[in-house]
């Protein structure tokens, strides 16, 4: 399948009025539980994307990805509804439905303030395995090197192990980019993350591959893959592999999904097009999983 098959976009309904007065009544003051409050931002256009707010009980915010060019403004009015403030950015790698609303935020921050971006840079050549995609990921890197660090840290992990701990907040990179896999390049250098507290945990596996998912559940990290809340690799198709989910303990699952590849809709029906969700959605049905929550169904919100 081609990267382009995702980038088809179909205008939704829906304002971000209609989200903000249901998830965001804390405005910026701390959720008041111990822990974290996770959201999965719903698309605001029926295409891929992948976006995750974070809010500790302390009230500081964390984003996992962000999105499309096109959700910018949503996600933006997102924050500013949280004050305004990002402790932690996280990209899991330089694909545009990742990191392009980030990428139109450093142009034009406005009021919101970020502290630290991290991600795993990609060499000159990685970038260039993925043509024309890695112009959206050079004016990424642009961005990010124009930034002023007093303002904005920008973190570049070169290896898996960092832990942090936010409020009651605890993130530990599982794995980081993979310069060796040049099948599937930049899906298989995702950033793989797990975010937990004292009574719930999280993965995120980015658009992770065969190769980088096997590589992590082979790997001194396996056991930080078992989890309570497992965002599905690569929108939940041609992701990890079918091993790779049935060798970790789940009992939820994240889908940044739109409608029409939930579907495996071309646009005739259900399950006609190329997309392999439908062996995913198998996979899950055979391992007992029977929670989901899918981006194209609305806001999800979690703790």
């Amino acid at each position: 399948m081609k990267r382009r098959d995702f980038l088809r976009v179909t205008l939704l309904g829906g304002a971000v009025a209609t989200v903000f007065p249901v998830a965001l009544s804390g405005r910026g003051r701390g959720t008041g539980k111990p822990g974290f409050t996770l959201w999965q931002l719903p698309s605001q256009v029926d295409t891929i994307g992948n976006s995750y707010v974070l809010q500790t009980d302390g009230g500081r915010l964390v984003v996992m990805d962000g999105g499309m060019k096109d959700e910018m403004l949503f996600l933006k009015g997102f924050l500013a509804a949280l004050g305004n403030e990002v402790e932690a950015w996280f990209i899991s790698h330089p694909h545009n439905d990742h990191m392009g609303a980030l990428t139109e935020i450093l142009k034009k921050p406005g009021d919101l303030k970020i502290k630290k971006i991290y991600h795993s840079r990609f060499s000159d050549s990685l970038l260039s395995a993925e043509h024309p995609y890695d112009s959206y990921a050079r004016e990424f890197y642009a961005e990010l090197d124009r930034l002023n660090p007093a303002a904005t840290e920008v973190v570049d992990l070169r290896e898996p192990g960092l832990a942090l701990k936010i409020d009651g907040l605890s993130l530990k990179v599982l794995g980081v980019t993979n310069e060796e896999f040049r099948t599937n390049p930049y899906n298989n250098s995702s950033t793989i993350i797990r975010a937990w507290d004292h009574d719930k945990s999280v993965v995120f596996l980015g658009d992770a591959g065969v190769e980088c998912g096997d590589k992590v559940l082979a790997g001194p990290y396996r056991d930080d893959l078992n989890c309570d809340y497992l965002q599905m690799a690569h929108h939940g198709q041609q992701g990890c592999s079918e091993e790779f989910y049935k060798s970790i303990r789940f009992r939820a699952c994240l889908w940044p999904t739109p409608t029409w590849v939930w579907n495996n809709d071309n646009g005739t029906g259900i399950n006609t097009h190329n997309l392999k969700t439908f062996d995913t959605r198998r996979w899950m049905d055979e391992i007992g999983v029977t929670e989901h929550h899918i981006s194209w169904q609305g806001l999800t919100r979690i703790g």
